[in-house]
């Protein structure tokens, strides 16, 4: 298998487990708040990352000079953005989250011309364009169910502020060395976060008692710190290295299926006209983003 090949595998099993995570946050999310998942999340993580780490005999070293640009990642990408997407799916649906998040690709053109001066064409700029109206009619029209509307708006717009940071932290991926080992990136990045995150995260730990009453939280919590943190994230570091960064974006199509045929199967989320709409607006956008 070629790496290029190889990359698309990676991105494309991580951008699958991204789209059951909506469905497990939102499980978990009715005991945890937002900010105390996202900390259990990557204390559990770093474990993981470490032993991983130091079975496969990595090594930790990495430049000073590169050292901004590692916690860059892990403040954007993991704290702020992680965080916006559980806040955002709490507030709306995993269904929401799945597809607003999707948006990301066409988000990650507009940075790719700012940092790693790609060129913006004209099919670059429709792809922004139509998934721009897609996630207003998400956000603004579609799925409300019992959910009131405020709320609804604004975990809309908090999933936006999510899709933004994630666009922004995988074109600052594209800058790490490519010598350095993704998985010890992937866990200073995480630790960085932890760390950002630890005082409000620990703060926020209410209800935390009830988890060791009900072993499926547990096991969701897990899911979220081993396999769609430790796992996913290395896996989609890695395979961003392996193919350019507009490429990259088209592996978000398997998010938004997963969360959505999750949601309808697990939760009994509805599906309205509308979001389908927009849902359509974002996919046909942020296919021609990717296609060029």
């Amino acid at each position: 298998m070629s790496e290029k090949h190889l990359g698309a595998v990676l991105l494309a099993l991580a951008a699958s487990i991204w789209g059951g995570m909506y469905v497990v946050s939102k499980v978990v999310l009715d005991v945890v708040s937002p900010i105390a998942l996202v900390w259990l999340r990557y204390v559990i993580a770093l474990v993981a990352l470490v032993l991983a780490a130091w079975v496969t005999r990595q090594s930790w070293r990495v430049r000073w000079r590169d050292v901004p640009l590692v916690v860059c990642i892990g403040i954007v990408g993991y704290a702020i953005s992680i965080w916006t997407q559980f806040l955002g799916t709490k507030l709306s649906t995993a269904q929401m989250g799945a597809m607003i998040t999707s948006a990301t690709p066409a988000f990650m053109v507009v940075f790719g011309r700012i940092l790693l001066g790609e060129r913006i064409t004209l099919r670059k700029a429709w792809s922004v364009g139509l998934a721009t109206i897609g996630v207003l009619l998400i956000v603004g029209i579609g799925g409300m169910g019992s959910i009131g509307r405020q709320q609804y708006v604004a975990g809309g717009a908090i999933l936006v502020v999510a899709a933004l940071t994630w666009a922004l932290m995988s074109v600052l991926v594209k800058r790490v060395p490519v010598e350095y080992s993704q998985l010890v990136v992937t866990t200073y990045a995480i630790l960085s976060a932890t760390v950002a995150i630890t005082p409000v995260g620990v703060a926020e730990l209410h209800g935390f008692g009830e988890l060791f009453n009900r072993p499926v939280l547990w096991g969701g919590i897990l899911y979220l710190g081993i396999v769609s943190t430790a796992g996913a994230f290395f896996l989609w570091n890695k395979g961003l290295q392996m193919v350019d960064a507009a490429s990259g974006g088209l592996y978000f199509f398997f998010q938004p299926l997963v969360g959505t045929i999750l949601g309808w199967i697990l939760l009994g989320e509805r599906v309205t006209l509308t979001f389908w709409l927009g849902a359509a607006l974002v996919l046909v956008g942020v296919f021609l983003a990717v296609k060029e």
